[in-house]
């Protein structure tokens, strides 16, 4: 179990309050319970609303999300990291299977479940706290395997974090820091309702766009935050690899990103795309790196694939 700072205590098993996943917004959380399994082994379940899905299809940037937010449950729930610690991301990869992405439940139901198997790896520990974890992941729909991802990450003191980003370690101050966003393009997010879900500004160069950062994003900016969250960094590489690959729709079936710096929310980056060799599937893999200054702060590449058209909702 875990006991929160008012002395309540959350089982394994039940709804996920909203602090263990790092959301202040309840209907932001995905996750739904969680119980360990095993000594280093743990399942956590999720639940998918039906509104999150676009012609047919789940995001790829849901699973994305659902990772990310197991990690810090399964931090504070399993590992006792206290809540206020930082958790950082060093690498993330996923591969899924595009079928299981297809919505095809009955219209009245608005949820649908995800399993997560997970185990836990390579843990260091600094005294009894643990300072870096690897969590590896094989994730399930409707008893179906769907995906299988692995993370990489450190959990930072609030002390040792503020050393560590000196005066960008204001929340607040940064976010009053932000860069405007830049103007939308649209080829980086066909199916995007609105400017806020597209991540790139257009440039002078066919393959290099600007990051493009709005703070009022609802799920990437649902608390201040001193730097641009790594959910935001991952999907510009899904938009850069769509913006690459126009007019035709692509979807984001793996991916392979390492973190190498923080992005800052007050200065530009910039996105660059660039087509490698096919993977041995024959399926599209697209370079990307992300530059703030003159170093890369990330690396990723990008497996595509044309979807299908999706079957009708039943």
């Amino acid at each position: 179990m875990y006991r929160t700072d008012t002395g309540s205590t959350i089982t394994a098993a039940t709804t996920v309050p909203k602090e263990l996943v790092h959301k202040r917004a309840a209907d932001e959380v995905l996750l739904t319970g969680w119980e360990p399994t095993g000594p280093d082994t743990h399942r956590v379940t999720a639940r998918w609303p039906r509104e999150r899905a676009d012609g047919g299809l789940y995001d790829p940037m849901l699973l994305v999300e659902t990772v990310r937010q197991s990690f810090p449950l399964l931090s504070h729930a399993a590992f006792d990291v206290p809540i206020g610690h930082h958790l950082v991301w060093d690498r993330f990869s996923f591969a899924l299977v595009p079928e299981l992405l297809l919505v095809n439940h009955p219209a009245d139901q608005d949820w649908d479940d995800v399993r997560l198997d997970v185990v836990c790896q390579d843990v260091v520990r600094r005294g009894n706290r643990v300072c870096a974890l690897t969590l590896s992941y094989m994730i399930s729909r409707a008893g179906e395997p769907l995906a299988t991802a692995q993370t990489r990450f450190t959990v930072q003191a609030p002390a040792i974090y503020r050393r560590l980003r000196g005066e960008r370690g204001d929340a607040a101050e940064m976010m009053a820091r932000a860069l405007p966003p830049g103007p939308s393009i649209r080829t980086a997010r066909p199916d995007a309702a609105t400017a806020q879900d597209i991540a790139l500004s257009a440039t002078d160069h066919p393959r290099r766009w600007q990051l493009r950062v709005d703070t009022s994003h609802p799920v990437y900016f649902d608390h201040p935050v001193d730097h641009v969250p790594g959910a935001l960094l991952l999907d510009a590489c899904r938009q850069a690899a769509q913006a690459l690959c126009p007019p035709a729709p692509v979807l984001a079936v793996a991916m392979e990103c390492v973190f190498t710096s923080y992005v800052e929310l007050d200065e530009p980056c910039l996105v660059e795309a660039a087509r490698l060799p096919r993977d041995p599937a024959g399926r599209d893999r697209i370079g990307v790196t992300l530059h703030q200054g003159p170093d890369s702060a990330s690396c990723s590449t990008v497996v595509t694939v044309v979807p299908h058209p999706a079957a009708p909702t039943r």
